[in-house]
């Protein structure tokens, strides 16, 4: 079965953006192994999924990356605008991007039934509210944290909806020259 990797960016208080959804925060000078680690992540990857209200700032960003040949992240944007998406959604009918389908059922229904297609790992991106639900419903297989070198002290968290403990081993830890440390983690299966 194919594995749902989240890759998230977070402050060193737990947060992925601010408030009001504020990311000026964020460091975006990632050094070459950070940058490689997103490559290799990506690769292992066919299918990307994504909440409704981050994908609005999501593809046309990757777009505008796409069109300009000469941007740094022009192959990483590549990746993003050509691998297939799903947006999870209540409220659309039908999709307004390219590229992109609509998932519009239970979440833990949709999610297991691209789990069991045939293909490559999925990874999910957000936004906070949508893997909150993921997290919730125990749907993520690896948690590949990107934690940045800031704290932000209030903002949208991504563990809010757990209620109870959840346990997690460490796979493998990245620090790099930017102060940006990649944590991966597997959920403990619960007993």
């Amino acid at each position: 079965m194919r594995k749902l990797k989240l890759q998230v960016t977070m402050s060193i208080d737990g947060f992925v953006a601010g408030p009001a959804g504020e990311m000026d925060w964020m460091s975006w000078d990632k050094s070459e192994n950070i940058l490689a680690y997103i490559m290799e992540i990506n690769g292992s990857a066919d299918t990307i999924l994504l909440g409704r209200k981050m994908t609005d700032g999501f593809i046309p960003y990757w777009e505008n990356v796409v069109a300009n040949p000469k941007d740094p992240s022009y192959l990483l944007g590549k990746i993003m605008i050509d691998t297939p998406k799903v947006v999870f959604t209540k409220t659309l009918k039908k999709s307004v991007w390219a590229n992109t389908t609509l998932a519009t059922g239970d979440i833990t229904d949709e999610v297991n039934k691209l789990k069991k297609k045939e293909g490559k790992d999925i990874i999910v991106y957000g936004g906070a509210g949508f893997v909150s639900s993921l997290v919730k419903e125990g749907l993520i297989d690896e948690y590949h944290l990107f934690v940045d070198p800031a704290a932000i002290g209030k903002g949208m968290p991504i563990f809010k909806e757990l209620t109870g403990v959840r346990q997690f081993t460490l796979i493998k830890s990245i620090p790099s020259d930017s102060g940006t440390v990649v944590l991966v983690y597997e959920p403990k299966k619960q007993d």
